[in-house]
């Protein structure tokens, strides 16, 4: 079900462009045979910064995961770029959309061969790995050019997340869905990666991020508007 106030919400953000970049009608998610949520919709319109809250078990992850294609829709219908996520190759679809985790995946070897070993997907395959955009965001996150050369299994969780984070920017996704990504930065790393994200947001219009995060302070740094997950019965969604 969805609040009058995220109905007024999603009127205001209607100014920011006449089409969502990314539409919610009716979703729905089970884990077995019970409803995490359901009845869930939202609008989110180009150059948005959007929180998703809620207490412990409220599906924050599932919501992102589930946006990202990597779990199954139970009900309703997810739109990307005015079309059904059915409609979409979702290779494709999932350089558009791209998801981390608070534990990236992350391959043998090193930090540098874990930002590259995108380009053996084949959707990838037309692309070129750009070593400078890599060292410059780096950069920006306080790390040069030997943190390339780290081998993978000795990274830190944080340093896990900044691999991540600057492997997916590589693909110039139109939406990022943030689900605890700067977990386990101390609070100095945490503002760089902040501050890398609006960098990459402010640079074309047609770009978006969701955020989850257990810190309140963060949330209200890098987000503008908020949902708030709430565990029923029903699996209501409001909006503060």
């Amino acid at each position: 079900m969805l609040s009058e106030s995220l109905n007024k919400l999603n009127s205001q953000a209607a100014d920011l462009s006449n089409t969502p970049l990314l539409k919610v009608q009716l979703l729905g998610c089970r884990i077995g045979v019970n409803w995490q949520w359901k009845h869930l919709s939202f609008d989110l319109y180009s150059g948005e910064r959007f929180a998703v809250t809620g207490s412990s078990g409220s599906g924050k992850t599932l919501l992102l995961r589930t946006l990202a294609g990597l779990d199954p829709i139970d009900a309703g219908k997810v739109f990307f770029a005015n079309r059904a996520m059915s409609d979409w190759y979702m290779p494709e679809y999932r350089t558009k959309v791209v998801y981390l985790s608070q534990r990236p995946a992350l391959i043998e070897g090193t930090v540098e061969d874990n930002i590259k070993v995108i380009y053996q997907l084949k959707i990838h395959s037309q692309r070129s790995y750009n070593r400078n955009q890599v060292l410059n965001n780096l950069k920006q996150l306080g790390r040069n050019e030997s943190f390339l050369e780290q081998p993978a299994i000795m990274l830190s969780g944080g340093e896990s997340q900044i691999v991540a984070l600057v492997r997916a920017l590589q693909i110039e996704p139109q939406l990022l869905l943030l689900d605890e990504s700067t977990a386990s930065l101390d609070p100095s790393a945490t503002l760089k990666v902040e501050a890398l994200v609006q960098k990459w947001l402010n640079a074309k219009p047609n770009r978006a991020c969701i955020w989850t995060s257990h810190d309140p302070n963060q949330l209200a740094r890098v987000t503008e508007r908020e949902l708030i997950l709430k565990q029923t019965h029903e699996s209501s969604l409001h909006s503060n």
